[in-house]
């Protein structure tokens, strides 16, 4: 088994514009039942969730870049904030598109991304993080394992 690596100091942090061709690149380099009792009958969480679904959803950028070498892309995420009538109308955080850079990997920087975004979903309230991997990525689905997130279910895509 490989020895994982400490990681050095991450900050992690809202995108801008200037970052997007360095997520663009590590894009490119790394292609390849728990409701049962959690509803209510009071309507007024519902009310609210349909209101904020009917303003829609948020979604952001963050990427990780590391202290020693701030020019360097060490990852980057994408957090969206799904708002439904589930779970009492709390919010759902979807992660999407996990990109670790293959010369910093096991060091730690994809567990603090993805805590990181967990805080985040907390902070707004969330039920859930959910999140979806390519089947062809047995790595990264047992890395999401480790850190206790489940397959739960079977998911599909349409291309258009």
């Amino acid at each position: 088994m490989e020895k994982k690596i400490a990681a050095p100091a991450l900050k992690i942090r809202l995108a801008t514009e200037a970052d997007l061709a360095a997520v663009v690149a590590l894009m490119s380099a790394n292609a390849a039942g728990v409701r049962v009792g959690a509803e209510t009958a009071d309507l007024a969480p519902y009310r609210r969730a349909f209101r904020r679904m009917m303003d829609g959803a948020r979604a952001t950028l963050y990427v990780a870049r590391l202290d020693d070498d701030p020019a360097r892309l060490a990852g980057s995420f994408e957090f969206s904030l799904l708002y439904g009538l589930s779970f009492q109308g709390r919010p759902r955080a979807q992660v999407e598109s996990v990109h670790v850079n293959p010369e910093v990997r096991r060091m730690g920087i994809g567990a603090a991304m993805m805590r990181f975004a967990e805080a985040r979903a907390r902070e707004e309230g969330c039920a859930l993080v959910q999140l979806t991997s390519n089947k062809a990525r047995q790595v990264s689905h047992d890395f999401y394992r480790a850190l206790g997130y489940e397959a739960t279910h079977e998911g599909y895509k349409l291309m258009l």
